[in-house]
């Protein structure tokens, strides 16, 4: 990425990402479409489980997005031997964190639910899944450690190929345990994370693996399984932000769900089909803004942070433009889109409000978690973080609930104040005013340069303005 032709190299760093991210995604469409069999309580009670879910998978994808930011620049400068340090830095903080992560969270599991606001059988089914997907855990964090390590080092496409590979497998093993089939008992939700459960363990094996071999660019050696402090301190001191950043959004999420399931079971349903419909959009601007901040990352390791800046405007543009177009196509067919998944007609017309109203600001938010890439690979992670709370806690939550819900509060100096009462669209409206909002903030925040030196330990050298 240090070189030549910045579009075709991008091209070439990000597919891989988009293809493995996508399958990620396969990962939990996979389990509502089989679950869409068993009922609505079960489709509600994965949803529910949803945003839960992925802040562990942000909490991963924050550990390691230091692990990128650190090794594409010691790639950038030559360093090699560096960049497989921070490697095995990386497996002992992921393995530690996750196992912290997966006790206390089985631990306040039932606390978790009621917070959330599950009830009945679909505290029930909720339950059954997630403490599957917290014995789960390890595996988790080990494979994006493993991703981040290939991906800093340039080599996007391997882990795509694990990803083919795993999602192939929870495919397959899906409807064998969440319906049943031959010995095996049908099991609905807890089969749905039993599979992946099992899918997971062999991309992790296999990754782990792939390091040890060292023949795909970055190498994992046994010595460096050591404990370092000063390279476990730079680690977290880079990663903590993306942490934030992800529980930011996670939390967020699970807030925005404890919102919908106030509007009864149709809603929550419909809401957790067309925000498994939008995180495709989520999956290609995750994706592209990864191969973002690897391309920032290795061009600041060689000292050329004007090409930087064009990476990430060529790399907005594009996410942006295929955004739109994707948000256009599920505006013309959101019904066929909410049928995929589930037959109840109450669910699909709330569903089809909600595709309509959101998909258009798909595009918006596309473009700041490119930006919030450039970021991560300058190592600037805190400014990342900052994005991401601006637009889930200051610019979504807030208008959410002023949007949503009836309430009446006395200000001093004004009088009374009152939420809008729009009930459940008044939270789709919150998801478009947020990345309107967050959009306009993140290009300001970039055009203002404060991310060009990178994280390296050397000495500054100047550099124009990326305009």
């Amino acid at each position: 990425m240090t070189e030549g032709a910045i579009a075709p190299k991008l091209f070439a760093l990000s597919w891989p990402l988009v293809a493995g991210n996508l399958l990620q995604t396969l990962y939990n469409l996979a389990d509502v479409f089989w679950v869409g069999r068993v009922g609505a309580d079960a489709v509600a009670a994965v949803s529910l489980m949803f945003p839960t879910s992925w802040m562990f998978v942000s909490t991963a994808m924050g550990i390691t997005a230091s692990t990128i930011a650190l090794v594409s620049q010691h790639i950038g400068a030559g360093e090699k031997r560096q960049a497989d340090h921070v490697v095995g830095q990386t497996i002992l903080l992921t393995l530690a964190v996750s196992a912290v992560l997966a006790v206390v969270g089985f631990a306040f599991r039932y606390p978790l639910l009621e917070l959330i606001g599950a009830q009945g059988a679909v505290f029930t089914k909720a339950l059954a899944y997630i403490e599957v997907v917290f014995l789960s855990l390890p595996l988790t964090f080990l494979f994006f450690a493993f991703r981040a390590a290939l991906q800093g080092a340039g080599d996007t496409k391997t882990a795509m190929w694990l990803m083919v590979a795993s999602a192939g497998l929870n495919v397959v093993l899906d409807p064998v345990f969440i319906l049943g089939w031959g010995p095996v008992p049908g099991m609905g939700t807890r089969g749905a994370a039993i599979a992946t459960l099992i899918a997971r363990l062999f991309a992790t094996v296999a990754g782990v693996y792939i390091l040890l071999r060292g023949d795909w660019g970055i190498k994992l050696h046994l010595a460096d399984l050591r404990p370092d402090p000063v390279r476990l301190k730079k680690l977290v001191d880079i990663g903590y932000p993306a942490t934030l950043d992800g529980w930011a959004r996670s939390f967020s999420a699970v807030v925005m769900a404890g919102f919908v399931a106030r509007f009864g079971p149709i809603a929550t349903a419909a809401y957790g089909i067309g925000v498994r419909l939008m995180s495709v959009s989520w999956t290609v601007s995750g994706a592209v803004g990864q191969a973002t901040a690897t391309g920032v990352g290795q061009n600041l390791g060689a000292r050329t942070p004007d090409r930087a800046a064009s990476v990430t405007w060529t790399a907005m543009i594009a996410t942006m433009g295929i955004l739109f177009a994707a948000g256009g196509l599920v505006m013309a067919f959101p019904g066929e889109a909410m049928r995929l998944f589930i037959g109840e007609e109450a669910v699909v017309d709330e569903g089809v409000t909600f595709l309509r109203m959101v998909a258009p600001s798909w595009a918006f938010f596309g473009g700041v978690m490119v930006i919030q890439g450039a970021f991560r690979g300058a190592g600037i992670t805190k400014a990342a973080m900052a994005l991401s709370f601006l637009s889930r806690w200051i610019f979504r939550v807030p208008v959410a609930l002023a949007l949503a819900f009836a309430w009446t509060v006395s200000v001093p100096g004004i009088g009374p104040v009152s939420g809008f009462d729009l009930g459940v669209e008044g939270l789709w409206w919150a998801y478009v005013f947020g990345a309107i909002a967050s959009f306009v903030v993140a290009i300001a925040w970039f055009r203002a340069g404060t991310w060009r030196e990178g994280v390296l330990d050397r000495a500054p050298t100047a550099s124009a303005g990326d305009d």
